[in-house]
């Protein structure tokens, strides 16, 4: 493993546990690690996958806010665009090892997003039964989707995949509860965490790729 992705892994390992995520979870923010882990001059495939996830939690974070104010259309919108991005997203990884694989990670994918939203819509309906069984759902989830990619390319470990899946999954909560508290105040600390995060994540991602597929990476 070369020096660019190991830095970044031992430094992404402090941003969260591997623990399973709480039904109340309060993440850490960790932001100025995240950054500091951050190559200046990102790598064609960084880029790409750091504007990917960054998709993700944006178009999530739409859906949450609209879900609160219980606006119908807006939620959609959100929720579409959410399954959009994912489709790029499985489409990113399938152009480096193949179509099952991208179809396989759109599935897993799909999963993340119907645990987050389960979770944001039974916060909002005060349904705890709801919040525990999504929580459960994103857990498991977090699990397949380290699974799943350490196990297409040996340079991602799983225990540090699961580690940054899990404080994402935290972040997604806690952002849904201080939205639901009206705690405006925190939520921008937990959306500044959060986009830091996925620059540790797709850079994470694309480095593990990079060394796998050497040729392909470049392009």
């Amino acid at each position: 493993m070369n020096r660019p992705l190991s830095f970044l892994l031992a430094l992404a390992l402090p941003l969260a546990s591997a623990a399973p995520i709480a039904a109340t979870a309060h993440p850490g923010h960790g932001a100025d690690l995240a950054l500091a882990a951050t190559p200046a001059a990102p790598s064609k495939l960084a880029q790409t996958l750091r504007t990917l996830w960054q998709g993700h939690i944006e178009a999530v974070r739409a859906y949450v806010f609209a879900a609160h104010a219980h606006d119908g259309a807006q939620s959609k919108a959100a929720a579409d665009q959410v399954v959009a991005n994912a489709k790029q997203i499985a489409g990113a990884v399938g152009s480096f090892y193949g179509k099952p694989a991208g179809e396989k990670m759109l599935t897993l994918l799909a999963g993340h997003w119907g645990a987050v939203k389960a979770y944001a819509d039974a916060t909002f309906a005060k349904d705890e039964a709801g919040r525990s069984k999504a929580t459960a759902e994103l857990n498991a989830n977090a699990k397949d989707i380290a699974d799943f990619l350490s196990g297409a390319n040996p340079y991602l470990p799983q225990a540090t995949l699961l580690s940054l899946l899990a404080a994402h999954g935290a972040h997604h909560i806690g952002e849904i509860q201080q939205v639901a508290s009206g705690d405006k105040a925190g939520e921008l600390k937990t959306w500044a965490a959060m986009q830091a995060h996925m620059v540790v994540i797709a850079d994470a991602l694309a480095g593990g790729i990079a060394i796998q597929f050497p040729d392909k990476a470049k392009g």
